[in-house]
Parts: C-alpha cells; sequence; structure tokens
C-alpha cells in the first residue's frame, strides 16, 4: 500500500474517534494498567518466563521498557496495526475477534479497547521524557478492616498520584485480587459480600499494590459481647477486633488446661505430678501470675528457647560439624539463660567473625556460605521479610526489586570464610564440613547485578541510604541498623515470633513474611507488641510474661456458638500437637525413664539436644528415640524458617504410638515409674491419680478413677494392668495435644 494512501486512512481513522493527542494516552500509565487489568503480563500469560504463542511481556508489569519493545517492534508487524488499528492483533486477540487462547480479556468498545485503539490509532508513541512519574497509589475506603454483612456492599475508589501533584481516577484500571471467596470484586471494583469470612484484597496498579482487609461478618441479631476480665493491652486489642466481627472469645482454660499449657508453652515439659497437685490445690488468686514468673527463671526456659533459635539460625551437624553444632548451642543457651536482649542477640550474630569454633555466632556465617544466601536468611531471620522472589524478578506480591534484592546482599558480598581444615568422610559431598573454619572480611568485593553484571552498592531494605564508606565495617553498620528502635521491621518480626510460639499462629501468617499484601490479623496489636518490646529493651521473658498473663492466652480451647468457625482473632486457643521434643520428653516423664541418643550422655532430653538427629552425620546408627523425634517433625534444619518443622499427625506416627519401639521400651522398662509405684504399695486409687496427674496434670474423673482403680485391683498381672492403663493416657488425645 503506498504511504500516502496509508497516511490518509489513518487521518480518516482518528477522525472517526475524535481529537487524539499522544498525550492523551500514556504507554507507562495506560497502556501498561490495561495489560495488567487484562492479565495479560500474568505468569501463566505473556508474563510468563518463555512467553506464551511467540509473544512475551515482563512479569507483571516490571520493564515497561521492554513491554513497549515487544509491543511496536513485531516483525510480522500484526502486533499493532498502524495503518488498520482496528486489526491490531493486540486488539483483537483480546477481545476474542481471533482465536486466542487466553479467551476474552475485554469486550469491544471497553475502556480497555477504547485506550488500545487510541495508543495503536496515535502510531504507538513513547511517553514523554518529562512526563510525570506515578508514585503513589490511593485506595477508598482506608479503614483499618471494612466490615460487611453477606450480601452487603462497598465501591471501592482507587486513585494514582504522579510527581508533579496529579491525581487521577484509576478505579476501572485497577487490578483487584481477593486472597478467597468470602468477598467478589467486580471488575470496576465493587466488593460484594458473599460469605462470612475474612479475606485479603490486593488492589494493584501498575507497580504500586495496596492491601485491604475485609471482613465479612455473620448478622447475629441481638448480639452482645461477653469477654473475661482484660488483663492487659493484649486483651484490649484483641477484644476490640472481636467485638467488631460480633465474635465472642470463649472462657477462660481451667486451672489443669492453663498449668500444662504454661508448662509446655514457656519450658517445653509437662508439670511433675507434684507440681500439678501444689498449682492445682493452691486456692490463691494470682497463683497463675506467679506460675508464670516461676517458668521463666528455671533453667529448662533456656533450654527451650535454644531449640528455637537452633532450628532457626541452621544449626545441624552436616556443615557446622559436631563441634560447631555443640559451641553454637551453648553460646545461644547462654544467651537465653543470661536474659541477653534480643537486639545484641541479633547483633552479635550478625557481626560475627573469627573461629567458629572460638567465637560460635560466626557459625550464622558458616551456615550461609554465600552473599545471596546470607542475605535472604537474615532479612527472614531478622526483619520477617521473604526475598526471595525477587533474587529473579521485581517481587510480584511486594515493594521489592530485584534491585532491592541485590543492593541488600552487597553488605554479606565481603564476607569470606577460610577453611582450615576438612575432615568430610564423602569427598563427593561438597556440602559437608568437619573441621574448623575462620569466618573474616575482605576490603574488597561486590554483588553484581545479573542484568547488567554492574556492581551493586549496599543498601538498607526500604531506604534510600548511600553507600558505607570504604573505611567503615558493612556488618557493624548493617547491625545498627536492623537492631535500631527505629527500624520498622526488627521489633515487630521478633515480637511476631515470640506470639506465635505462645499462641500457635503468628499476628503476621507465616510469621516470617511480612508485607503489604499479607497484613497482620490484628495491626494495633502487633505495633504494641512491637513498642513493648522495644520499651523493655528487648527483653524476652517480659515479652512472655505479659504475654501469658493475658486473658487472651489463657482462654480455653472450647468454641462457643460465635468463635466456632475463627482461626484467626485468637477468641480461642488452638489444639496443637505436641512438637516431637516435647512428645517425647513427655512420655519419658512420665513412665520414669530417660531417653538415649547416640552420642549424648545419658539422660539428656530431647528439648536439651543441640543438633538434629545423629544419623545425619553418618557417623552413628540412630537410636529409637533419634527415629522418633525424626518421624514426629524434627527439622533437619536446612532452611531458615520456622516452616520447616512439622506437626502434623500421619499414619505412621499412630503406628508409632500403638505399638511402636520407643512406646514398649518405655512401658516395659524395668525399672520405670510403674514398678516403682508397684513397690510403694499404694492402692489402685492413688496409682491412678499419680498417673493422670503425671500425664495430664489433673486430677481423674469420680467415673475414670473407679473404671481404672477397678481394673487394676482386678487383675492378677499388676503390672500388665499398670502398662494398658499408662498406654492408654500416653495414647489419648488429652495427652498428644497442647490445649
Amino acid at each position: 500500500m503506498p504511504r500516502i494512501f496509508g497516511s490518509v486512512l489513518l487521518v480518516l481513522l482518528l477522525a472517526t474517534l475524535g481529537p487524539v493527542d499522544a498525550a492523551e494516552v500514556s504507554f507507562q500509565s495506560d497502556v501498561m494498567a490495561v495489560l495488567s487489568k487484562a492479565g495479560c503480563n500474568q505468569g501463566v500469560c505473556h508474563g510468563n518466563q518463555n512467553g506464551k504463542g511467540g509473544f512475551k511481556l515482563s512479569l507483571r508489569g516490571q520493564d515497561p521498557q521492554f513491554d513497549f519493545l515487544a509491543l511496536t517492534h513485531d516483525q510480522s508487524g500484526r502486533r499493532v496495526d498502524l495503518l488498520r488499528p482496528e486489526h491490531s492483533l493486540l486488539l483483537e486477540k483480546p477481545t476474542a475477534a481471533v482465536a486466542h487462547q487466553g479467551g476474552r480479556r475485554f469486550a469491544a468498545h471497553s475502556l480497555e479497547h477504547e485506550i488500545l485503539m487510541r495508543w495503536v490509532a496515535a502510531g504507538c508513541p513513547a511517553d514523554r521524557t518529562d512526563a510525570a512519574a506515578f508514585v503513589r497509589l490511593e485506595v477508598k475506603p482506608a479503614d483499618e478492616q471494612i466490615l460487611l454483612d453477606p450480601g452487603g456492599t462497598a465501591q471501592l475508589a482507587a486513585t494514582a498520584v504522579f510527581a508533579d501533584g496529579a491525581r487521577r481516577d484509576v478505579t476501572r484500571l485497577a487490578v483487584y485480587e481477593p486472597t478467597n471467596s468470602c468477598v467478589e470484586v467486580s471488575h470496576d471494583g465493587l466488593a460484594t459480600a458473599r460469605s462470612v469470612g475474612e479475606t485479603t484484597l490486593l488492589v494493584r496498579y501498575l507497580h504500586q499494590q495496596l492491601a485491604l482487609r475485609i471482613a465479612v461478618v455473620s448478622p447475629r441479631p441481638g448480639f452482645a459481647f461477653a469477654a473475661p476480665a482484660e488483663s492487659n493491652y493484649v486483651d484490649r486489642h484483641v477484644f476490640a477486633k472481636l467485638r467488631s466481627l460480633r465474635i465472642n472469645p470463649s472462657a477462660l482454660a481451667g486451672d489443669a488446661v492453663f498449668l500444662r499449657r504454661a508448662y509446655l508453652d514457656a519450658i517445653g515439659l509437662l508439670p511433675t505430678a507434684d507440681e500439678a497437685r501444689r498449682f492445682l490445690s493452691d486456692p490463691t488468686a494470682d497463683k497463675r501470675r506467679r506460675l508464670i514468673d516461676e517458668l521463666l527463671e528455671r533453667p529448662e526456659f533456656a533450654d527451650w528457647w535454644a531449640l528455637k533459635w537452633s532450628d532457626l539460625l541452621r544449626n545441624e551437624e552436616k556443615v557446622l560439624d559436631a563441634k560447631g553444632v555443640q559451641n553454637f548451642h551453648h553460646w545461644i543457651r547462654q544467651s537465653v539463660a543470661a536474659g541477653k536482649p534480643l537486639d545484641r542477640f541479633a547483633r552479635e550474630l550478625i557481626v560475627a567473625r573469627g573461629s567458629t569454633y572460638t567465637n560460635p555466632p560466626a557459625n550464622f556465617y558458616r551456615a550461609n556460605r554465600d552473599p545471596v544466601t546470607r542475605a535472604e536468611a537474615a532479612a527472614q531471620v531478622f526483619l520477617g521479610v521473604r526475598l526471595q522472589c525477587a533474587k529473579c524478578h521485581n517481587h510480584p506480591f511486594d515493594r521489592w526489586t530485584q534491585g532491592d534484592y541485590y543492593r541488600w546482599a552487597g553488605f554479606f558480598a565481603r564476607v569470606q570464610y577460610k577453611i582450615v581444615e576438612n575432615r568430610r568422610r564423602d569427598e563427593n559431598d561438597k556440602h559437608e564440613f568437619d573441621g574448623e573454619q575462620i569466618v573474616w572480611m575482605a576490603s574488597a568485593g561486590e554483588v553484581r547485578d545479573p542484568r547488567s553484571d554492574a556492581p551493586m552498592e549496599p543498601c538498607f531494605l526500604g531506604e534510600p541510604t548511600p553507600p558505607p564508606a570504604a573505611d567503615e565495617d558493612r556488618l557493624e553498620e548493617l547491625a545498627g541498623w536492623i537492631t535500631s528502635p527505629d527500624n520498622p521491621f526488627f521489633a515487630r518480626a521478633q515480637a511476631n515470633r515470640v506470639w506465635y510460639h505462645l499462641l500457635g499462629r503468628g499476628v503476621v501468617e507465616p510469621i516470617d513474611d511480612f508485607r503489604a499484601t499479607n497484613p497482620p490479623a490484628i495491626p494495633a496489636l502487633l505495633d504494641k507488641l512491637a513498642k513493648d518490646l522495644v520499651a523493655h529493651g528487648f527483653d524476652l521473658r517480659q515479652l512472655v510474661r505479659t504475654i501469658m498473663n493475658s486473658s487472651t492466652y489463657q482462654l480455653a480451647a472450647e468454641p462457643n456458638d460465635t468463635n466456632r468457625d475463627d482461626e484467626a482473632n485468637f477468641s480461642h486457643a488452638l489444639v496443637r500437637r505436641l512438637s516431637a521434643e516435647q512428645l517425647l520428653d513427655a512420655l519419658s516423664q512420665v513412665t520414669g525413664t530417660a531417653p538415649e541418643f547416640k552420642g549424648y550422655p545419658s539422660g539428656m532430653r530431647a528439648t536439651q539436644l543441640p543438633g538434629v538427629q545423629p544419623s545425619r552425620s553418618r557417623r552413628r546408627r540412630a537410636s529409637a528415640d533419634d527415629q522418633f523425634l525424626l518421624l514426629f517433625g524434627k527439622p533437619p534444619r536446612l532452611l531458615t524458617c520456622e516452616c520447616e518443622r512439622s506437626t502434623e499427625s500421619t499414619l505412621s506416627q499412630a503406628f508409632q504410638l500403638v505399638s511402636g519401639p520407643t512406646i514398649n521400651e518405655l512401658l516395659s522398662e524395668r525399672h520405670n515409674r510403674l514398678e516403682a509405684l508397684l513397690a510403694a504399695g499404694k492402692p489402685g486409687r492413688e496409682i491412678v491419680e499419680e498417673l493422670f496427674l503425671s500425664a495430664l496434670a489433673r486430677h481423674p474423673t469420680a467415673e475414670e478413677a473407679q473404671m481404672t482403680a477397678d481394673y487394676l485391683d482386678g487383675a492378677t498381672d499388676r503390672r500388665a494392668a499398670l502398662e494398658d492403663i499408662l498406654w492408654g493416657l500416653l495414647n489419648s488425645k488429652e495427652f498428644l495435644l497442647r490445649r
């Protein structure tokens, strides 16, 4: 077609559409928004790593320049047809005018169609170099949580704010993504409540995204809020949220349930029969408070919380070797026992260097052996930020870019280690280390951007900080920023982790995934927990004390009619299985026997073990108790994540408890608790009470006492009868679960 004839056609087309100025349709603000709205740049479509149908876009529009070239430099000339814009594949495929594997994405003559048509008709112009950049997205209503009755609606309004102060309504171009089906959001931002529940709604426009929390509340005519008395700020914030949801919390747990819960959560062990008797018979009103204070000062508190930190810091034998594991665990335990503040604890880990034998916190870098692994581990452990997605592309659900990822990793680029010796057994296993290593800081070394191979200057997450001066210690500077009371991440992440270990669920869940698209269940609560932690000098015990003394922590697990379906707002205690170490120690304590772990002294409890099961070192044959821990979910410590530990129940676990070697050996052990009870010549009812108090921290009911005592007294083999009774207690849900 002659060029002049094509120009005439283009002029005629522009006349039918009305005046079109290149400035009317912005590629970055309009066309890119349409591609996102239609889902064209999603990972399942053209945003896929390999594209679709020979056409590739950047994932979720993270690279507008790449997308502009992909659209305007199509060799076939069909993707955008400047002479016949209406026949451009960019328009015909999403409207299903021609076959499209993705189906129809928008209708002809819709807003999306008009924007693309005008852009193509204008000659597919690039944006002006002086065009104001989009800097902020605002969404209304901006309430902390939007409350709806079933069938109710809320019209959302999205506004784009530009660098020159201009504001533009982008409600129809924004993308709305609820996390579940209790709320449905229309193309134009009308949220409709479909079923009772809570959801997080992600509102996205270009590279900015905001999360709204929407709750669909059961009507409950005549609802009257009723709750136990508030003990501290924890209850004030939790009960305020429950009141807004028309949910009543459960009643307080009874003394026996609270006693067992407090022991398991604070020190990882069950109360003894004598401890249970003493607490249950205590008539004073403040006995729960006094018990909590006593538990926090016991040495087992340090054992229990050192286990948690050892899991998180990857204290395992294959990389650290046996001596490194022992030394690292000892340092962690001593830090907890001495009440070392969490900020100082974190600082000593971050700045550590020297011999991994003589300076145990240096093992943090021995377990994480390259800059990007260290960067990911430090962000997840200390800040509650998962950066992994930003390694290959901008994070699709958070604000972190690929540049942020590698600038953060730059802080760890100069951390080096020297292998003094390596006595590995398998020379083909390059991940096994057995011998002393020295962690040190080189004077040079940078992380490079994989896209450009340019060196990346270190930068704190979320802050446009200048790079450290050449003579500054990067790790010292990093540790100072991470542990600063003003850091928006550290205190919140640590407070959330402590809350998770006591309540079974984080205020932010998963607990190490802080992002705008994963907001806290009760934001005001998390803020106050973090401020309290800072105000008390990052004192772990003080935060544990505050939480355990709250009525929220002490609620019963039994639900009521209003909170039966609630799992996220702490309206009742969450029932969970005892962890592997808790369960084995509980079995050993109740039966009066000591577990046996290869390579460790007899009598060591599972919660005191420095590392993972010896079988992983391939130097010793695992004992039945080692295998028990593995079966019940003790983590191998290969990941810097709480998620590695499993408390799920399996059929193999059921078989182990019913007839496995561990429980059979504990029951049949010649000199166990049963033998001592029989030798003491106690009557059946006293023996039964002793077993109930030891296993369940409560007295048996009259019916339980009568039935079991009759069975025991009528047995020809009292030892066998006692084994049957105790076997039943140890396999009961009441024993296996923390309620």
